[in-house]
């Protein structure tokens, strides 16, 4: 990442883990000790952009944690210091440049990375508020605010593991609420293995901390949910005597069945979890108001849907609980029945009562439809728009940045300003679904940052010619068809859009790159990989 002191970090690490480290964190006391040799002092400005204002604390590995302001763009930042930098600080700086490849609101962002050869740090986003094992010291959430909290936090891990990346230190303590109520997740570690599993069962262990006030880890605990790490204070969770663990609804009263059964399965190593975009379409689900929550518990089971070629979802074949569950569902459905029954025979309308009845062919599992899988998209065209330019020769390799390979994609041309040269409104890649479809994100990787850029849709399709550019970005360039809002100046490589309707359905996708970043030739970007998830 450039800076403007020590060298850049360049390299990235395969299926790394991102790095972003949370104030409010306290040092383990096993920590390594922190060098205090050439330690930072409040009013040091570090590459002559990030200025020292106030020492947090140090984390649980003996990095230091400052409270800074980036003094060029005014705005507040964290600042974590590593002694020393060079050979030890590499694994935190690569990680720190994965980890600003992922832009999503529930993460944390990162903005720098700096190796000094004495000390290397870390810039990222800084958060007002407190952690989640804070904000349940004075007792258990509510249902409808932990599940918030639970789909805040699936949300992004699906935005970490769609990168191929592993955060590997989900718990209370990282996971964060801002003043303004947003959550992110902050502090991803670098050290050991893990996998997207146990990022997958450790958002259980966060639902069930947030219900009852324990944390889940047993003799065979979560990555990360042991002791340590600043996680001593959280209370072991409630066990019987054969050491099994007690579920949310037996801790305290209100818990939803629904509820209480999806994050026992999270924590349940004989079922395997859904993936993280799925878990998240269902958080989101079932993240309905607290005066709403009635609709969801006569649901009948939770079923996390899979493609038709795939088989069913562990969750939806589940015994034990989800069998019970199942049978109160029909018995609910019968409930009903001999309701309407009732109410028909008791109908003086005689018209009313020669009304048909409702279809019981349909079998009662299918009452209520399984929420959509959220997975990529098929793009079935691709095609450079330039309606600007009667030369035309930037069109070739559209395909490439749908075609799976990061490595690979299409680029501008260089120009002479970052508005294509003062030349041109912009220029934009145009995406063909084949078909409408119910669509949840749009992802665009980009090889530098500084790029403006936004996401429209229209419904045309015109022939691939300067005329029919124009027609096409007539129809799709008006306030209604902008999705989310636009990227500006943007300080990373991967734009997310998240801002659809979920009532509407796309086929024709727009984005559309309207300044370039500084390169060393003058402005120019490539557009790496495009990525659409949806159903």
């Amino acid at each position: 990442m450039p800076s403007s002191s020590g060298p850049s970090i360049d390299t990235i690490t395969e299926g790394g883990r991102v790095t972003q480290v949370g104030e409010g964190q306290e040092a383990d006391e096993s920590a390594p000790p922190v060098m205090t040799f050439g330690a930072p002092t409040a009013g040091e400005v570090l590459a002559e952009r990030y200025e020292l204002v106030e020492h947090i604390n140090n984390d649980s590995a003996g990095r230091l944690v400052w409270r800074g302001v980036d003094v060029i763009l005014r705005r507040p930042v964290a600042v974590v210091l590593r002694y020393p930098g060079g050979d030890s600080a590499t694994e935190m700086l690569q990680a720190a440049v994965a980890a600003s490849r992922v832009i999503h609101p529930n993460l944390v962002g990162v903005y720098d990375a700096i190796d000094e050869a004495d000390r290397a740090y870390v810039v990222r986003e800084w958060v007002d508020g407190q952690s989640l094992r804070d904000l349940a010291t004075d007792g258990p959430l509510d249902p409808a605010r932990a599940t918030a909290i639970g789909n805040a936090v699936a949300s992004a891990l699906a935005a970490v593991h769609a990168t191929g990346m592993v955060h590997g230190n989900v718990h209370p303590g990282t996971v964060m609420i801002s003043d303004e109520g947003r959550v992110v997740l902050a502090d991803a570690r670098t050290d050991g293995a893990d996998s997207q599993e146990n990022d997958i069962r450790a958002v259980g262990g966060v639902l069930y901390f947030a219900l009852t006030g324990y944390w889940p880890h047993a003799e065979a605990p979560l990555h990360g949910a042991t002791a340590g790490h600043g996680r001593a204070a959280i209370p072991d969770a409630v066990r019987d005597a054969g050491g099994a663990l007690a579920a949310p609804r037996q801790i305290r009263a209100g818990v939803p069945a629904y509820l209480d059964d999806l994050t026992m399965d999270l924590l349940d190593a004989e079922i395997a979890p859904p993936s993280s975009d799925v878990l998240a379409a269902e958080l989101a689900r079932l993240d309905v108001p607290a005066e709403e929550e009635h609709y969801l518990e006569n649901s009948g089971p939770l079923r996390f849907a899979a493609d038709t070629e795939e088989e069913p979802s562990p969750l939806a074949a589940a015994g034990g609980r989800k069998v019970a569950v199942g049978i109160a569902g029909l018995l609910a459905v019968a409930l009903v029945g001999l309701l309407i029954g009732i109410s028909t025979l008791g109908d003086k309308d005689p018209q009313a009562s020669q009304s048909p009845a409702p279809s019981s062919s349909a079998p009662a599992g299918d009452a209520t439809p399984a929420a959509a899988t959220v997975r990529k998209l098929p793009v079935q065209g691709v095609r450079i728009i330039d309606p600007d330019s009667q030369k035309r020769d930037e069109l070739g390799g559209a395909d490439k940045v749908i075609d799976g390979d990061p490595d690979k994609g299409w680029g501008t041309d260089t120009y002479t300003a970052a508005k294509f040269g003062n030349q041109k409104s912009g220029m934009g890649i145009w995406l063909d679904l084949g078909a409408p479809h119910t669509v949840k994100s749009v992802q665009a990787v980009l090889s530098a940052r500084g790029a403006s850029a936004q996401l429209l849709t229209g419904t045309v399709n015109p022939p691939s010619t300067s005329n029919g550019d124009k027609q096409l970005m007539a129809n799709y360039k008006t306030e209604k068809t902008a999705i989310g809002q636009p990227f500006v100046d943007h300080d990373g490589t991967t734009m997310a859009f998240d801002g659809f309707d979920a009532d509407a359905k796309y086929q024709y996708l727009l984005f559309w790159i309207t300044e370039l970043p500084a390169s060393e030739r003058g402005f120019q970007v490539d557009v790496q990989e495009i990525t659409v998830q949806g159903s």
